[in-house]
């Protein structure tokens, strides 16, 4: 059966990517980042799941095979769209050098893989692009949680200035809002996702390479 258990957690996941850049339009922040947040963890599930069902219970098909690398494409273009375009001025420039690599080595690779058409099938992925993917998910999920703890700092600031904030923060002032917890956790969230997305990036680049090397022998024949 085409549409079998595999191809349908397929298909969810390619409809959950579009549905990301829903959730900040129709929910105020930080709930759209909560359920964004869940939506691209659950979707990354299941990204593991489908593939492991379709080989357990051997029911591959070509559909799936088509529509699972575009379902990973998708939710990582979108995200990466929403957390450049939703960033502060401060994170803004060190997300949009490496997302603007994993960008474009992705349309360049779809490309490149359409031209060869059947001939993609045989050059395999190797366990080098899988851990770029992960570490795509890891580092996207990490800067969306970013955004959680960024604005109920705000919410628990709300009517406090600038200079009570900070004596909250330096333990002057009782920190009966948890504060200090939101901003620890905007903070290394922040850090630790960047670095994480930093990686992602080389990753991409070095498979990326990879990927044209080993496409090399089959253009020379297609010319």
């Amino acid at each position: 059966m085409i549409w079998n258990l595999p191809n349908i957690l397929t298909l969810l996941r390619l409809l959950a990517a579009p549905a990301l850049a829903v959730m900040f339009l129709f929910f105020s922040r930080p709930y759209a980042d909560w359920f964004a947040l869940v939506l691209f963890v659950g979707a990354a599930l299941t990204d593991w799941v489908d593939g492991y069902l379709a080989r357990s219970w051997k029911q591959e098909t070509k559909i799936g095979a088509m529509l699972d690398p575009i379902a990973d494409k998708a939710m990582v273009v979108i995200a990466l769209m929403i957390l450049v375009g939703y960033a502060t001025s401060h994170w803004t420039a060190w997300l949009v050098l490496p997302a603007t690599v994993i960008l474009f080595r992705e349309v360049f690779v779809s490309g490149l893989r359409e031209f060869l058409g059947d001939t993609a099938g045989t050059l395999k992925v190797t366990k080098l692009a899988k851990w770029k993917t992960t570490a795509q998910m890891i580092a996207i999920a990490t800067l969306f949680s970013q955004g959680i703890f960024e604005h109920h700092l705000g919410m628990g600031g709300f009517g406090m200035d600038r200079d009570m904030v900070q004596d909250v923060l330096s333990g002057a002032v009782a920190d009966t809002q948890g504060l200090r917890f939101y901003f620890e956790g905007m903070v290394w969230s922040g850090r630790i996702g960047l670095w994480l997305l930093w990686i992602a990036a080389a990753l991409t680049l070095i498979t990326g390479v990879d990927y044209i090397k080993k496409a090399m022998p089959y253009l020379k024949e297609t010319r």
